[in-house]
């Protein structure tokens, strides 16, 4: 980490770090008891609260197309973060204190919060670098930590406050967590970020030739492609909000020393590793790179799907124990720690070349581009795991292992071709 803040960032990282941190704490704190308010409180059978959970998981992942758009086009991406900020206190807010019948009005507000959140603080990231490409990788790596410290920090926090106050007090310290980045951004992103995402892009490539706008329209379109491996992906990954969780709170032996670990703890095993793995991958990419032996980022990504079908091979075989008897944590544990390199080889390097070849003025509909396979794998995963109570853990967890290995598989023939047009 201290390698990685040395290497001569803007001062503006910093800040987007801090506030991408405490929106990611409010996010995967509420997260992490969606699930069991629904079945525990709401009274909602596991499939229908899966369900519920895919939809509002994807939709968090397909607004950001709409807020990118309109970042690009009206309003800066600033001022949609901004927004984002006060719809996702308020909706959890509503959520903590409100009375039930607003359930669904709560999480429709976070999902427009999100929308103009998400695409948006990363393309401003992108923009506090102009061309400068060399450092993105880097930048990203450690703003890909500002997110896994809020995601570490909120089941561990907002899950003991539901389980010794109740689900009211996990939501609202999630809301809190939000006004705290929120008010962070709005005393120093004048200072800190310059002109930056302040106003909608309104550039258009001079002096440009046909051959080299033809280029670009090419690795445009590749980029598009390898977006699409994403999908599978993330219908593996996205299971840690639904049967994962289900399957620690209902087949996993979860006393320790005579104490009853919370279920929602498990979720901070991904975030604990990626704090802990990031800055060793940025070396190790960085030793690579030296030796000029580097993966190429379609590379890591077929990396990032093969790693993601052991990561269910061990759920296969966790499930396949916990026929008898419920299982050691050390299976959950195991799994989680496969999906979080796995998740190093993708998510953060493709947020980097988003940035580097997105055209500037569609910056944030490009990023919404990244997040809208989000919101089919989610969706899809929602679908998924709502099948927990009519499926065997082997017969839920078999065919998430095929399809990423597929998903390795196919894009494992295509890595020539998109390497070239990519020119990675």
């Amino acid at each position: 980490m201290i390698n990685l803040l040395r290497q001569g960032h803007p001062k503006g990282l910093y800040l987007l770090f801090f506030v991408e941190m405490w929106e990611r704490f409010s996010f995967y704190g509420m997260r992490a008891l969606l699930v069991l308010y629904m079945v525990q409180t709401l009274l909602y059978s596991s499939q229908k609260a899966g369900s519920i959970y895919g939809i509002y998981t994807g939709l968090v992942y397909l607004t950001p197309l709409i807020g990118g758009y309109l970042a690009d086009r009206y309003f800066g991406q600033r001022k949609c973060i901004t927004a984002g900020g006060i719809l996702m206190a308020l909706g959890l807010f509503i959520l903590a204190f409100g009375p039930k019948s607003l359930f669904l009005f709560s999480l429709f507000l976070m999902i427009c919060a999100n929308g103009c959140f998400k695409s948006n603080i990363s393309s401003v990231l992108g923009l506090l670098y102009g061309d400068d490409q060399s450092k993105k990788d880097s930048a990203f790596t450690v703003f890909y930590m500002g997110i896994n410290f809020g995601a570490f920090l909120s089941p561990l926090i907002c899950g003991t406050l539901a389980v010794k106050c109740g689900f009211e007090w996990g939501f609202a310290t999630a809301g809190i967590g939000m006004l705290i980045g929120l008010g962070c951004y709005k005393s120093f992103e004048n200072k800190l970020l310059g002109e930056n995402g302040l106003k909608p892009s309104k550039e258009k490539a001079e002096n440009t030739t046909a051959e080299e706008e033809t280029t670009d329209n090419s690795r445009f379109y590749a980029l598009v492609v390898l977006m699409l491996f994403t999908i599978p992906f993330w219908i593996c990954f996205e299971q840690a909000g639904s049967s994962l969780t289900l399957f620690a709170e209902y087949q996993t032996n979860r006393f320790f020393f005579g104490h009853e670990i919370p279920t929602g703890y498990f979720q901070a095993l991904n975030p604990l590793f990626i704090i802990t793995l990031a800055p060793l991958f940025s070396l190790f990419w960085e030793y690579l790179r030296k030796k000029d032996k580097e993966p190429s980022s379609v590379e890591k990504f077929g990396i990032a799907l093969f790693l993601m079908s052991v990561s269910y091979v061990i759920m296969i075989l966790a499930g396949i124990s916990a026929e008898a008897s419920k299982i050691s944590p050390l299976w959950l544990i195991a799994a989680y720690f496969v999906m979080t390199v796995s998740e190093l080889c993708l998510s953060p390097i493709g947020l980097s070349l988003v940035s580097k070849l997105a055209p500037r003025k569609f910056l944030s509909l490009t990023m919404g581009c990244w997040f809208l396979t989000c919101f089919v794998g989610d969706t899809l995963a929602g679908f998924w795991g709502g099948k927990y109570e009519t499926l065997s853990s082997t017969q839920l967890f078999t065919p998430l292992a095929v399809l990423s290995f597929t998903a390795f598989l196919i894009l494992a023939l295509l890595i020539p071709k998109l390497n070239k047009t990519l020119k990675l």
